[in-house]
């Protein structure tokens, strides 16, 4: 059994799939050093995983540490960008979801909605199969460990039977010459998902500008939209229009509308 207090930061935490340790602090009304030791007890307990910025239900997210990782990083950034990019999608829409920290904040901003879900992630299916009102198609094949994304040539070969208006992807590095990603049997699929999508949309907070990865997914002037936090450079900024690059910055909010944003999930 466990207490009170302890049952209730787990329903937000299960609720919203990843929860930053300062929104636990502000929801709860406790000390910071409270919600650590609550953390840590449900994280021994298998009730939740606890990482460096919060902590994940542990049904999403339990075996992928890769993802777990990156979540914390730039995590209200993620959501603004996440609400953002759910914004240029219209109800009835078909989508396609990489698997990713960003996209993830993609698919939590569209559950509930009268869509087509399409993904090749683990953590994105399980938690939009939560909402009945959004058709979920998951795509198998090769599941990576760490992270819980289907690729290799049964991803490839399942997405080629079908199409969607929009794709969105995620990326480990954004350099002049085009998107990378750290792994080469994940471009492939994501090449995949590009052929088949008519609007394709890279979401990536700004951290990830000026960084090379290890295999190129593709030139910039292959991608219809990026969408990115309100702080990108301008020199980035310029480089994406240079390349007919559309850019959708996720709006900055107040100290109070970020606080707002990251405990009232039902806003996204």
């Amino acid at each position: 059994m466990i207490d009170k207090r302890r049952q209730e930061l787990l329903e937000l935490i299960n609720s919203r799939g990843f929860a930053t340790l300062s929104e636990l602090v502000t929801t709860l009304g406790v000390s910071e050093s409270t919600v650590r030791r609550d953390l840590e007890a449900l994280d021994q307990a298998g009730l939740a995983r606890r990482t460096h910025g919060g902590a994940f239900c542990s049904a999403e997210l339990r075996t992928m540490p890769a993802l777990e990782d990156r979540a914390g990083s730039m995590a209200a950034e993620k959501r603004l960008i996440g609400r953002a990019a759910a914004g240029l999608v219209a109800d009835g829409e078909s989508v396609l979801l990489d698997g990713g920290t960003t996209t993830l904040e993609v698919a939590r901003a569209l559950c509930g909605r009268p869509l087509q879900v399409v993904t090749n992630s683990l953590p994105i299916a399980a938690m939009v199969a939560a909402y009945p009102g959004t058709d979920l198609v998951l795509i198998g094949g090769y599941v990576y460990p760490r992270t819980g994304v289907a690729m290799g040539p049964l991803a490839i070969s399942a997405l080629s039977t079908l199409r969607v208006r929009y794709v969105f992807l995620g990326a480990a590095g954004i350099m002049p010459d085009g998107i990378y990603n750290s792994n080469t049997i994940l471009v492939d699929t994501q090449k995949q998902m590009m052929a088949v999508a008519q609007d394709v949309v890279v979401v990536a907070d700004q951290t990830k500008f000026g960084k090379l990865s290890l295999s190129r997914l593709c030139g910039l002037n292959e991608i219809g939209r990026l969408v990115t936090d309100s702080n990108l450079a301008n020199d980035h900024k310029q480089m994406l229009r240079r390349s007919g690059v559309e850019l959708v910055q996720a709006a900055g909010l107040s100290a109070n509308e970020m606080t707002g944003l990251m405990t009232n999930r039902g806003t996204l």
